[in-house]
């Protein structure tokens, strides 16, 4: 068969994709107009897992189930943006691994607002001026992002969703080679997570910071008059738009560099089945208190995955714990663990249960 009458057989599956894809949209819009009179967010997390889970597993191939998924998440993103004109804040400013991880989550036919700092992006939301918000909360190699766990404590948002992604960093510059480059621009937690490769590949380059990776990229390419002399370290992403050559790929000393970025809601998400259940609380000072509050969770075989204490700033040596678990509240089992922690907290506050994220 030649290739012109296989293309023949592609343009007709195209076209017939077209019009079930305008019949799909059709539909959304209706779903659109059902959630306005309750007065419902267009985004739902729980659904917009059984949906992936449910192609995936359908699928015979050969696309491969990560390929089906960046399908359906810009096919989901204009089927959101159809039924309301939905504003994603995130921690900016542009081409940063936030704005990356929000056009993971919530495909490119939304619109996104940068905001300087993490709690801007709170106040985004809380506001009303944006309807989801996405902030890094941990980081694989240097851990927890502190200032969005204490944001939590006073703030009345929910965390809806929940997705990682792969940190790759890049050693980025105009200069023809590394070996003329003495200053490094980037954010602290990208220089500490490439620590190790700098100090074998640039040993004598001073280390400058940044607000951000992107801003670093855009300092070396907005001063082509040091250009052998200075570089950034970055996203690929930022490369690309800030047309800066790449002298080092993914120098991060941890091939597994993973950040967690949450997505946070002024509404809550509905089980999956496969969920997870964040909430803070603190305790009075005393030997063996936070083991004793914790053995509900033992008994009802709960699988606690992170537990994360803060000062709380209020009190000396008095602090906030934070943990997750895997289950969701609506859970009789969880429910009742709940209720039996609250009893020992002087205070406690749930932040949200949640579908749990792909690694």
């Amino acid at each position: 068969m030649s290739v012109d009458k296989v293309r023949k057989k592609i343009d007709s599956i195209d076209e017939r994709v077209l019009r079930l894809l305008n019949e799909r949209a059709g539909i959304c819009k209706k779903i659109g107009k059902i959630k306005r009179r309750r007065k419902e967010g267009v985004y739902a997390a729980d659904r917009e897992k059984e949906v992936l889970d449910r192609l995936k597993r359908l699928s015979k191939g050969p696309l491969p189930p990560s390929a089906i998924e960046a399908i359906y998440r810009e096919i989901m993103s204009s089927a959101i943006s159809l039924e309301k004109e939905v504003k994603i804040a995130y921690l900016g400013p542009e081409f940063t691994f936030t704005h990356q991880a929000a056009l993971k989550k919530f495909g490119a036919s939304v619109r996104y607002f940068p905001c300087p700092n993490i709690s801007d992006v709170f106040a985004e939301v809380e506001r009303g001026r944006s309807d989801y918000g996405v902030v890094p909360v941990e980081n694989s190699t240097e851990g927890a992002v502190n200032y969005t766990l204490d944001m939590f404590i006073e703030s009345p948002l929910k965390i809806c969703a929940e997705l990682y992604l792969s940190i790759n960093q890049y050693l980025l510059s105009n200069a023809a080679s590394m070996k003329t480059v003495n200053q490094i621009y980037s954010i602290p937690q990208a220089l500490a997570q490439c620590r190790l490769w700098l100090e074998s590949n640039l040993p004598g380059a001073k280390l400058m910071t940044t607000s951000s990776t992107a801003e670093a990229a855009r300092y070396v390419a907005e001063h082509p008059q040091f250009k052998n002399e200075i570089a950034c370290v970055a996203s690929l992403l930022a490369a690309r738009e800030y047309r800066l050559r790449v002298i080092a790929p993914s120098i991060e000393d941890n091939a597994n560099n993973t950040t967690r970025f949450i997505i946070i809601s002024r509404a809550e998400s509905r089980p999956t089945g496969k969920d997870r259940t964040s909430v803070v609380f603190s305790v009075k000072d005393r030997v063996g208190a936070l083991h004793d509050i914790l053995i509900p969770f033992q008994k009802a075989n709960i699988n606690l995955t992170k537990i994360e204490s803060r000062p709380s700033k209020k009190k000396v040596w008095s602090y906030f714990f934070f943990v997750d678990f895997e289950g969701h509240v609506k859970e009789p089992r969880i429910s009742s663990a709940l209720k039996n922690l609250e009893k020992h907290c002087t205070f406690f506050k749930l932040l949200g249960s949640y579908p749990k994220a792909d690694l």
